[in-house]
């Protein structure tokens, strides 16, 4: 659906939402009831804060694969040998620099991708909305299961 034709139904709440990026999970529950209405009848926010948590979850996952590819990476320059050829015919290195170049070019990566995974998680509500999302889906599981299994589970 798209939300370039539609207008907020109240436009003091759709800017004070927008200013915070559609992110409610902050503010009192006396709040959040008044603005989760809000969403309930406007699909122009309801649609902008679907896009901010899928961006945000986007951004989640991508630094996250990330900091992963520079960790596999390194554990391929630890058990494989380094393009020795490479090394020695085309770029003229000694095998030893190179080794210590790419090593040092992959530590590197994964520290900048975990600083940045860090910034993403902390700058957006990524966290608690995929909390939110797997305590949803927990719940439908277990209104699924058979009352024999459900008795044996704790409290």
């Amino acid at each position: 659906m798209s939300t370039v034709g539609t207008k907020c139904t109240d436009r003091v709440v759709g800017a004070i939402l927008a200013s915070w990026r559609y992110d409610i999970s902050g503010i009192s529950p006396e709040m959040r009831r008044d603005y989760e209405s809000h969403f309930a009848e406007c699909a122009r926010c309801r649609a902008r804060q679907k896009f901010h948590r899928s961006l945000d979850v986007s951004l989640a996952v991508l630094t996250s694969l990330s900091a992963l590819f520079f960790l596999f990476a390194l554990a391929v320059l630890k058990h494989i040998k380094p393009l020795e050829h490479v090394a020695f015919k085309i770029l003229g290195l000694d095998i030893f620099d190179m080794y210590h170049m790419l090593i040092s070019a992959g530590i590197a990566g994964l520290c900048f991708s975990l600083i940045a995974m860090a910034l993403v998680l902390m700058a957006t509500p990524a966290p608690s909305y995929l909390g939110g999302i797997a305590a949803e889906r927990a719940r439908l599981i277990e209104q699924r299961l058979p009352d024999a299994i459900k008795s044996l589970r704790p409290r």
